[in-house]
C-alpha cells in the first residue's frame, strides 16, 4: 500500500499498551519492522513484537534509568541506551540474555542525542557536556570527539556517510565520518524567527531533507545540501515548551509530530498542506512518535503505547 494522504487520514488506533507508569522518553522499531522497543521515566524497558500486536517482555534499568533507547545496526537483539540516573555513560544491551555487552564512558552530562550508523556498527552520541563522541560497538573507547558546541543535537544520513549537527539551535554542521577530525565540511546557518530551542534532527530516508524538532509550536525542514529552509510547519499545541517527537513517513513524503492534547498532526513536505489530524486518546503530550521502516504501521507514546493502523473500512 502506498502513502498517501487518504491514507493516512485512515490510520486509527488498533492497540493501547499501559505497560508504563510514567512518561515514555522514546521508541524505537527495529530495522526489519518486526519489533519495537520502549524506554520510559520509570526505568522500564519494554519490547513488542509488531507481528503479534502485543508486548513481549519488560526488562529493567532502576539503578541507571532508561532515556534514550536505539536498536544497533541490523540487530534486532541488540540495543544502545541512555541513562537518566547514577552517570551518563552509554549502555550496550543484549535483550537475548538481559546482560550488557559493553559500557561507554565518556559524558560528563546528559545525553541529548543518539544516532546508530545504517550501515555500520558505529553511533554518535551529543550531550550537554557540549560534545559529539563518536564510537564503535566494538570497544569502549571514543573513535573521535568534537571540540566544544552549545547544545548539540546530531543524526546520521541514511547513507551512513556524513552526519548532521544542530548547535545552539542556530547552526546545522555537517560532518563526514571518515574525516571527522578535520571539523565540519559544510555549515549552515538558519533563521527561524522563532525564541524556542531544536530539540531533534532527521534526515528523511532519502538523505534530501533534514527534519528540525523544536519545544515550540513549530517544525521545519530544511534542504540538507545548501541549508535553505523549505517549509515550516506549526498550528499543533505545544504551549509548555515540551520535547515533542517529529518524523518523516518511510516515502520522505510526509512530516508527522504528535501534541500537547494527544493528537497527531500530518502535514505533506510537498505541498506543504496539513493532510490530517488524528486523535488517539493519549492522557498527555505525546513525547514519542516513529513509523514503522517496513510496515504500514506508527506508535505514538505518552505514559501509554498507541500502535496505529490504516482502516481498510476506508477503501
Amino acid at each position: 500500500m502506498k502513502i498517501t494522504d487518504s491514507v493516512l487520514r485512515s490510520f486509527r488506533v488498533a492497540r493501547t499498551y499501559r505497560e508504563n507508569s510514567d512518561k515514555v522518553n522514546c521508541l524505537e522499531y527495529s530495522p526489519n519492522g518486526e519489533n519495537a522497543i520502549s524506554s520510559s521515566d520509570d526505568d522500564r524497558i519494554v519490547v513488542y513484537d509488531i507481528t503479534q500486536g502485543k508486548p513481549i517482555d519488560t526488562l529493567y534499568s532502576k539503578k541507571y534509568g532508561a532515556d534514550l533507547i536505539r536498536y544497533t545496526h541490523g540487530d534486532s537483539q541488540k540495543v544502545i541506551y541512555s541513562s537518566n540516573k547514577l552517570d551518563d555513560t552509554i549502555r550496550y544491551l543484549s535483550l537475548t540474555d538481559y546482560k550488557y555487552i559493553r559500557y561507554f564512558p565518556g559524558h560528563t552530562a546528559r545525553v541529548t542525542a543518539l544516532s546508530m550508523s545504517p550501515v555500520e556498527d558505529m553511533f554518535i552520541s551529543c550531550s550537554l557536556d557540549k560534545t559529539i563522541r563518536i564510537w564503535d560497538l566494538r570497544t569502549e573507547n571514543v573513535q573521535g570527539l568534537t571540540e566544544p558546541l552549545d547544545r548539540p543535537i546530531c543524526s546520521f544520513d541514511p547513507d551512513g556517510l556524513i552526519f548532521a549537527v544542530g548547535v545552539n539551535s542556530q547552526f546545522i554542521k555537517l560532518y563526514d565520518v571518515r574525516a571527522f577530525a578535520k571539523g565540519p565540511f559544510n555549515s549552515f546557518e538558519l533563521r527561524m524567527n522563532r525564541s524556542c530551542d531544536w530539540t531533534g534532527l532527521k534526515f528523511s530516508n532519502d538523505g534530501k531533507q533534514i527534519l528540525i524538532s523544536t519545544n515550540g509550536g513549530m517544525i521545519c525542514i530544511v534542504n540538507a545540501f545548501t541549508g535553505d529552509v523549505m517549509h515550516k510547519f506549526s498550528g499543533y499545541n505545544n504551549s509548555k515548551g515540551l520535547k515533542l517527537e517529529a518524523c518523516f513517513t518511510p516515502d520522505s513524503q510526509f512530516v508527522m509530530i504528535g501534541s500537547e492534547d494527544g493528537r497527531v498532526h500530518v502535514w505533506s513536505t510537498e505541498n506543504k498542506m496539513k493532510v490530517a489530524v488524528l486523535d488517539g486518546k493519549h492522557p498527555g503530550p505525546i513525547s514519542a512518535l516513529q513509523f514503522n521502516p517496513r510496515y504500514m504501521t506508527f506508535a505514538t507514546a505518552c505514559s501509554s503505547m498507541t500502535f496505529w493502523l490504516p482502516s481498510v473500512e476506508d477503501f
